[in-house]
């Protein structure tokens, strides 16, 4: 099993992963990182969970815009999803 440590806003995580994956689940850490970082830049240290929220909610809305460009290029069927919950909705704006 791999392990990697992600450092987002100054405080490390150890984090377990399957052989070969370390590079990817870096990568996804990179991506959150970046997000944390413009976020503590553009409102300071609003409190460590809150960033962190808010981080989490701007890639979901990234993702629920990329899910329906896919969908109106005919490329997702809007099923369910791979981890079987539901198809996201219509609209990908988040607040």
């Amino acid at each position: 099993m791999g392990q990697v440590t992600v450092t987002l806003n100054g405080r490390s995580y150890r984090l377990s992963c399957g052989e070969g994956e370390e590079q990817r689940l870096l990568a996804l850490a990179d991506h959150v990182r970046s997000k944390l970082n413009m976020l503590v830049e553009q409102f300071g240290q609003a409190g460590e969970d809150r960033l962190l929220l808010m981080a989490a909610l701007i890639i979901a809305d990234e993702l629920w815009d990329a899910r329906a460009r896919l969908r109106a290029a005919g490329l997702d069927d809007g099923g369910e999803s791979v981890n079987g919950s539901a198809a996201l909705p219509e609209s990908g704006t988040v607040g």
